[in-house]
């Protein structure tokens, strides 16, 4: 009653929803305006909408697929050869990150990851032979999604590489990623210099045997405690990995100072890689969170976003209701801070399967426990705590254990709904790097960038053609 007092009492406020216009026209006459942000549904979606909400299967299947998603429980437990665990993969099998792609549509990126690949596994004598190998379909190009798998950037993985095994202490789930290469001229950046190729080869001869031994010693290390530990102190598990990945030496020293079975010489030098390599943990959270979305998959008539993975040439989306089905846009560009001389003009177009970590509530979900990554993406740490408060009008819950300390230690947002995308208008953001769009480059900058509405649409569209 005091409220309507205060209301009765005073001036009124005009409400107003829609464009500006109107909301000025009032100002300009004296009044108070109170601004709804609202706007209508994406266009075309209407009839999709209505059919969706005639019940209450999308809701109901919402909460079942966005609970299984919150239930993993992300474990390191190995590391192996990927042709030993990957299903499917073939000595021929070459995964990529995004949705599936041929060599004639793949971007700068991917063309120079796809050659440094193919000269690391010796399947060619030069970059040139390798690029004419590939064109002539001499390799297999399959999805990383379609592996349990996930690659940052190019997410190029080979047979003969290394990758980190992590399993479901709560379920039966298994996913697997790269190790992490650090910064730079490197192979997931499209680049494949000599000193590109050495570095894989340490990883195959060293680092990814001295971290098998070391799991031996310590068994599977728990991730996602890491990751809510690491978003108290500044992470956002994307683009910052700082402190988890501090947390992961931290975890794994002792079984690397004398429990490993390894010369000292090669765990000296697997310490001086990790800590020197601020993005060592991306892939395994990336891995992490792949099992979020395995898990989630598969829900008749749940809107959830399980997958958002792109290629350099195409953004793509997977909904839980839909299964494996892909929706697919053009890569948008990236609003980056670029290296050197480097410009948008060197850009490729947005790339990798790191957006997995937004999907279950990190990187552009989670920016507002890091605002210090405005010094490697952009924007403003008052505009990073501003986009993970509007990720929560497109999500279904709150973390429970991922908080973020500024918003009064708030669970991130998580379960991407995209009946809400396409109600709102508003859009998954990302944050990232960016690859050069000429083969052999490397890496030139990192940025921001916001999934397109098209990939929803097609999606909920779907979604509605299979819950008539």
């Amino acid at each position: 009653m005091s409220d309507l007092s205060q209301f009765l009492d005073n001036e009124p406020v005009v409400a107003t929803a829609g464009t500006d216009m109107l909301a000025v026209s009032i100002e300009q006459q004296g009044s108070t305006v109170s601004r709804a942000d609202w706007r209508p549904p994406a266009a075309g979606t209407e009839d999709a909408l209505n059919v969706l909400f005639s019940d209450d299967r999308m809701r109901d299947a919402n909460e079942v697929a966005v609970g299984r998603m919150l239930a993993v429980r992300p474990h390191l437990a190995d590391v192996k050869v990927a042709r030993d665990v990957i299903t499917g993969m073939t000595d021929r099998t070459f995964l990529h990150a995004g949705p599936p792609l041929e060599w004639d549509r793949a971007s700068g990126p991917m063309k120079g990851a796809i050659i440094g690949a193919m000269l690391y596994e010796g399947l060619a004598d030069d970059p040139d032979d390798a690029a004419a190998r590939a064109a002539r379909g001499e390799i297999e190009l399959s999805p990383c999604h379609h592996h349990d798998a996930v690659g940052p950037m190019a997410g190029v993985t080979s047979p003969s590489m290394p990758v980190a095994v992590v399993e479901d202490a709560a379920g039966d789930g298994v996913s697997y990623s790269t190790l992490n290469e650090g910064l730079g001229k490197v192979l997931r950046y499209g680049a494949f210099a000599p000193e590109v190729i050495d570095r894989l080869r340490w990883m195959d001869a060293v680092l990814g045997p001295v971290l098998k031994a070391v799991l031996a010693s310590t068994g599977p290390i728990d991730l996602q405690s890491l990751i809510a530990q690491a978003l108290q102190m500044g992470d956002d598990g994307h683009n910052r990995n700082r402190a988890v990945t501090s947390l992961f030496l931290r975890e794994i020293a002792g079984a690397l100072i004398d429990g490993a079975d390894a010369s000292v010489e090669n765990r000296r030098a697997v310490f001086d890689f990790i800590n020197g390599n601020d993005h060592f943990m991306l892939n395994l959270v990336m891995a992490a969170g792949k099992l979020g979305s395995m898990a989630a998959s598969g829900v008749p008539s749940s809107s959830l976003v399980t997958v958002m993975a792109r290629n350099g040439t195409d953004f793509g989306v997977r909904l839980s209701g839909t299964g494996d089905r892909w929706f697919i846009a053009p890569a948008p560009p990236v609003d980056g801070l670029y290296l050197g001389s480097f410009t948008e003009e060197d850009a490729s177009p947005d790339i990798g399967d790191s957006t997995i970590t937004e999907t279950v509530g990190l990187g552009g979900f989670a920016m507002g426990a890091a605002p210090a990554i405005v010094g490697f993406v952009g924007g403003t740490a008052a505009g990073a705590v501003r986009r993970t408060l509007a990720m929560y009008e497109i999500t279904m819950t709150e973390h429970p254990m991922y908080q973020v300390p500024m918003l009064e230690f708030r669970g991130t947002p998580v379960g991407i709904d995209a009946s809400r995308i396409v109600r709102t208008g508003v859009l998954p953001q990302i944050n990232t790097g960016v690859a050069g769009k000429v083969p052999g480059t490397g890496m030139v900058g990192a940025g921001l960038v916001e999934a397109p509405m098209e990939c929803f649409t097609q999606g909920i569209t779907a979604l509605a053609e299979v819950s008539r």
